[in-house]
């Protein structure tokens, strides 16, 4: 990564990283439809197709592995406001029980100045 989380703010560190995340699933062949989705119950980060799949991104970072990293930080209480704000998402544009989604996550992990990824697809429950 071109980036360093020393000399952006949190929210343009963030962007950034949102940014490098979309790039890598558009790479793998998924197409964005969305970034940044926000309602009142949560915000989805990416929100993108995955051949018939609608696929809601969770992109998550940290520092170090201590306490378990940027995947343990998805932890219930995240995954249910992610699933929150993809159901209205889906309750939105009239797609409840019209495709099939999954949930991914998008972990970054710093180590050393080095950047390093995971991206676990269908990481927590589906509807």
């Amino acid at each position: 990564m071109l980036f360093d989380d020393k000399q952006l703010s949190k929210r343009a560190f963030g962007d950034q990283l949102e940014i490098f995340a979309a790039k890598k699933l558009t790479d793998a062949g998924l197409k964005i439809i969305s970034q940044n989705y926000l309602c009142k119950m949560g915000e989805v980060d990416i929100i993108a197709r995955d051949k018939g799949d609608l696929v809601f991104v969770e992109v998550r970072y940290r520092k170090s592995e201590q306490y378990g990293g940027s995947l343990a930080s998805v932890d219930k209480r995240k995954q249910h406001r992610v699933s929150l704000a993809a159901n209205h998402y889906l309750q939105k544009h009239g797609l409840t029980n019209k495709v099939p989604c999954r949930f991914d996550v998008f972990a970054v992990t710093s180590m050393n100045n080095h950047f390093d990824y995971q991206w676990i697809k269908a990481a927590f429950g589906s509807f």
